[in-house]
């Protein structure tokens, strides 16, 4: 009688096990839990402060609802994102993913591209890019696409000359010619605005410049241009999350006519919306 009662009582527990389970995975919604919130990561500006307008005055409108988690490096919003802690993010451009995904082994994809944050070559001791003095120390960051963005930014600038077919992840041994001896120093993206006042220029992505205070289009001494760049940022998600329908919310709403023109309102010219998303 004894060991009957205990048997029962474990296949009962053993079933009310089975049903917690069972029941915790149909509340769970997929990445954003039981609200069906989108998760997105984002570095702070400009992705952070486009997504913010976008949650405070579009998503109630389009059915979303959206939470931000902002990063302050380039790694963690990806390997967030891989790991199921994001349902997207948005901070990076193509040649960025396609090296992450190689290098790291991840399988993320771009959903839409809706604005170009210029590159920009910054400076305390001149006022332009040609006045850089013979054996100049410029800062460039240290990893694989956005140095090869710098160099080719320089390039574009005439200060130096790529070997032809130097691509996306160009690095100071492609310099085929360099007539001011510059010095390239190779930093943490994040760190390059700090370095201001230690080289001669620095190389400094778009959001960490407007992080520190800077107007790309008012304060860079050579800034990139929109036409044919590559480096457009882009909604990223995991590979088959497409079409999920919070996910073609979010990308209508980045290249709507509302959030183009307030790109353009908040930024004047230091982002651009990249056209046709």
């Amino acid at each position: 009688m004894r060991t009957s009662v205990v048997t029962a009582a474990a296949a009962l527990a053993a079933l009310a096990l089975g049903l917690t389970a069972c029941g915790s995975g149909a509340d769970s919604g997929k990445g954003g839990g039981a609200d069906d919130t989108l998760v997105v990561g984002a570095t702070a500006v400009p992705a952070g402060e486009v997504l913010t307008y976008i949650r405070d005055h579009l998503a109630a409108g389009a059915g979303l609802k959206l939470e931000i988690k902002e990063f302050t490096d380039y790694v963690l919003p990806n390997t967030a994102l891989q790991q199921g802690e994001l349902d997207a993010n948005l901070y990076q451009n193509q040649p960025y993913l396609d090296d992450f995904n190689q290098s790291r082994g991840t399988d993320l994809v771009s959903v839409v591209k809706p604005y170009l944050p210029p590159m920009g070559v910054y400076s305390r001791r001149t006022g332009h890019v040609g006045a850089l003095a013979d054996g100049a120390t410029v800062a460039v960051p240290n990893d694989a696409t956005n140095e090869g963005r710098a160099l080719k930014l320089l390039a574009a600038g005439g200060v130096i000359t790529l070997k032809p077919g130097a691509g996306t992840d160009a690095t100071p041994a492609d310099v085929t010619a360099n007539p001011r001896h510059l010095e390239f120093k190779e930093l943490e993206a994040a760190q390059l605005p700090r370095s201001l006042d230690d080289v001669d220029a620095a190389v400094i992505n778009n959001n960490y410049a407007q992080d520190a205070g800077l107007s790309p289009a008012k304060d860079a001494i050579l800034l990139e241009s929109a036409k044919d760049n590559p480096y457009a940022n882009l909604l990223a998600v995991r590979r088959g999350d497409e079409d999920d329908p919070r996910v073609r919310k979010l990308a209508e709403l980045l290249v709507s006519p509302r959030v183009r023109a307030f790109i353009e309102d908040k930024y004047h010219g230091s982002v651009l919306p990249a056209p046709g998303g």
